[in-house]
């Protein structure tokens, strides 16, 4: 029994022994090389899927210098874009001129005008009292507006004239004509011809004289 055991012993001894021969201890220089040779392994596995591009460094500066390039354009565009809508303005600032110009020879200049021949008290507010039932259409011409916003016509199916509309107006509104002595040589020289009607001859305050403006306005011969 004896002998069996240290057979036993002896056998389990070797085979450690064994073991332990097996077992390999490394360096910190063996394992830093190991973990080199993996990593360049694995990096040249990875690149090797781009390895048409060229060098990874060269790669990155094109890539640099075309976010450059962009960023560069994209301040040149706005500085085009500030210069689009400098012109845009400019061009506005002369419409808007233009349109002043136009509206001055095309409404606000007749309106005095007529006021002053149908002797209003004052033009400028008679104009300022009734433009906004004025404007140009899209050809530049003067269109008179009803309280819709609609366009008026006469009675020969004309658009109502800048003249007629004033003196309309006047006609409705007698307080902001001036008074003048009437007579009746007066009154016979204007209602001896309505073709040659002179409105300047016309005192919107005596109403026989509206009378015959309105009638005038009416046949068109305003």
């Amino acid at each position: 029994m004896t002998d069996t055991n240290i057979g036993n012993v002896d056998a389990t001894e070797a085979t450690t022994e064994s073991n332990t021969q097996a077992e390999k201890t490394y360096s910190q220089r063996e394992v830093d090389d190991m973990m080199a040779r993996t990593k360049s392994a694995i990096t040249k596995k990875v690149l090797s899927k781009y390895e048409d591009l060229g060098d990874p460094d060269t790669v990155r500066d094109i890539i640099a210098q075309h976010s450059k390039r962009e960023q560069d354009l994209a301040l040149k565009r706005g500085e085009f874009d500030k210069i689009l809508q400098e012109m845009a303005a400019k061009k506005d600032a002369e419409i808007q001129k233009r349109d002043r110009v136009i509206e001055e020879f095309k409404l606000n200049s007749p309106i005095i005008d007529a006021a002053a021949k149908l002797r209003a008290v004052n033009p400028n507010q008679v104009k300022s009292l009734i433009r906004n039932n004025l404007r140009l259409n899209v050809d530049g011409e003067p269109e008179v507006l009803d309280n819709e916003g609609k366009v008026r016509y006469d009675d020969a199916g004309r658009p109502l004239s800048v003249e007629s509309f004033v003196g309309e107006w006047l006609h409705s509104n007698p307080h902001f004509v001036q008074p003048s002595p009437s007579t009746s040589a007066t009154k016979s020289s204007v209602a001896a011809s309505m073709d040659k009607l002179d409105i300047n001859k016309l005192d919107m305050r005596n109403p026989e004289h509206r009378k015959i403006y309105a009638d005038a306005a009416k046949k068109g011969i305003l």
